[in-house]
């Protein structure tokens, strides 16, 4: 089972994040936030590595560098989290499902006020 965070905002469909180690977070860095439109945490995880790439003697650049996107595949969801709190969006519900399906039809069995006509996102095509 995996673990899932659901955020909402008014007149928005629910945005569902996997919680634990984001291995796309760790491999593409700061692209991978951009890609979640967070964009105030991208611009500082790659200010970060762009500082420690001038900071660090060149011996150890290789090993900062792999223990940087190490710990980013750790925090960069949380920094997603973060960049979601910002627009407005507020943690609603924890979800335990074996996929995002799933979750997402748990979501809606537990609560219901989120499956709303007036979502554009949640209507049936």
């Amino acid at each position: 089972m995996k673990v899932f965070t659901a955020h909402v905002r008014e007149d928005r469909a629910p945005v569902l994040m996997r919680e634990g180690f984001a291995w796309s977070a760790a491999i593409y860095g700061p692209l991978w936030l951009a890609g979640h439109r967070a964009w105030v945490p991208a611009a500082l995880v790659l200010a970060g590595e762009v500082s420690a790439g001038f900071l660090v003697p060149d011996a150890y650049v290789g090993f900062v560098f792999l223990a940087w996107r190490w710990l980013f595949g750790f925090l960069g969801p949380d920094l997603r989290r973060w960049a979601l709190e910002a627009r407005g969006y507020t943690l609603a519900h924890v979800v335990a499902a074996p996929d995002v399906d799933a979750a997402f039809a748990r979501l809606l069995t537990a609560r219901p006020d989120l499956a709303d006509d007036e979502i554009p996102a949640l209507r049936a095509p």
